[in-house]
């Protein structure tokens, strides 16, 4: 062990004194040893041993690290003393003597040490940031805990459309094909020589024809039937529909025939697709879209591609972004991921990754895909215009 020179020592001393961290020189030599130099006044009260007792057992710092997180402080100290880079670290220690456990974080700078071939000196500090350490994680179980209860809501709220949407089909679906029926059997029984009664009744059938067709769409709207026969088919039916309303012309590829896919995420991933073809609708001014969705080994991924205005960097984490909010969100529930990025020439790409083990999917039919192929360039032709926003 080679002693702090007086100089340095009496050099430090002010620093030291005012420090509220344990100040430190480490070192570990070519054969294994390890060994502190010096080591500030701070070290009873930081690690529950006094600086004369950890010099004369330098092992017993690793010691106190609980045994999870050692792995981690060796794999720090070798990959700096490697490299010579500054070494960072934070974990868990025991202090025997308070029987308590607190997180510390270490921060030091090494060098070679010429007198001692193969052997690295470090300097640095050890502080408490057990405080700070318990509010981050408490943050994290927090965000943890609200993702729970956002994705409950989701499922909570798809079970409420699907019923409402059944007793919406079921219930006034069957009463308004009742009333037709009824209608035409009296609509054949009219005297024919009062044409304002068939008139009259026309009209009615034709008020009926519209509620039928409103109820329907309502019905698609809450809960899409398509979804029942899969994922690809409900994606190539949305696609369908969202061209012929919006008068977009749009495409839709997938090389698996089918992907058998768990109905909630399933669900899940289509409200995301929907959101995605609603931006675009408001604000891309796009005149193409191109959609694929494809299985690879490790994850679902679903592309939506335009070739309209783009969204700016500020507009994309704005406070008002519900839209890309809750997409983004819902694909985290999936223990996936959204991305967004600018498309070849002009528009947007969204990305739409989503884990394989998550999703409990399988593929049917065709090979499974080595990696992502990118959207057809032709799909996103570049076009100018205005910024969009979301």
């Amino acid at each position: 062990m080679s002693p702090v020179p007086p100089t340095i020592a009496h050099t430090m001393k002010p620093f030291v004194s005012n420090t509220p961290a344990l100040v430190y020189q480490f070192e570990l030599h070519a054969d294994g040893r390890v060994a502190f130099p010096y080591l500030s006044e701070g070290c009873a009260a930081l690690l529950g041993l006094s600086a004369a007792e950890l010099q004369a057992e330098p092992e017993r710092f690793i010691e106190l690290i609980l045994p999870e997180d050692r792995k981690s402080y060796l794999d720090a100290m070798h990959a700096s003393a490697a490299s010579l880079s500054g070494w960072n670290w934070e974990g868990r220690v025991w202090i025997h003597e308070y029987k308590d456990q607190k997180w510390i974080n270490l921060r030091s700078t090494p060098r070679a040490m010429p007198e001692h071939p193969g052997s690295v000196h470090w300097e640095g500090l050890m502080t408490n940031i057990t405080a700070s350490k318990l509010e981050q994680l408490e943050v994290t179980r927090s965000r943890a805990r609200l993702a729970e209860l956002a994705a409950h809501l989701e499922h909570v709220k798809e079970q409420e459309r699907t019923r409402i949407a059944r007793e919406i089909h079921d219930d006034l679906g069957g009463n308004l094909t009742a009333i037709k029926m009824a209608l035409m059997m009296l609509t054949q029984r009219l005297p024919p020589d009062q044409p304002q009664l068939a008139e009259r009744a026309a009209y009615v059938d034709s008020l009926v024809d519209r509620t039928i067709d409103a109820v329907h769409r309502i019905s698609l709207d809450l809960r899409p039937s398509m979804l029942d026969f899969g994922i690809v088919a409900a994606l190539e039916w949305q696609v369908k529909e969202f061209e012929k309303q919006n008068g977009i012309a749009c495409s839709f590829t997938c090389p698996e025939k089918e992907i058998d896919l768990h109905l909630d995420h399933a669900t899940a991933l289509f409200r995301i697709f929907q959101e995605a073809l609603t931006n675009i609708a408001k604000h891309a001014h796009a005149s193409r879209v191109g959609v694929r969705l494809q299985l690879l080994r490790q994850h679902i991924v679903l592309t939506i591609a335009d070739n309209g205005a783009g969204i700016a960097q500020a507009d994309r984490h704005k406070p008002q972004s519900f839209g890309l909010r809750g997409m983004s969100e819902r694909a985290q529930a999936l223990g996936g991921t959204m991305t967004l990025a600018d498309a070849p020439g002009g528009g947007t790409v969204v990305t739409i990754k989503i884990k394989l083990s998550m999703a409990r999917a399988t593929i049917i039919g065709d090979e499974t895909p080595e990696s992502a192929e990118p959207v057809p360039a032709h799909l996103v032709p570049p076009a100018p215009g205005a910024t969009r926003t979301e």
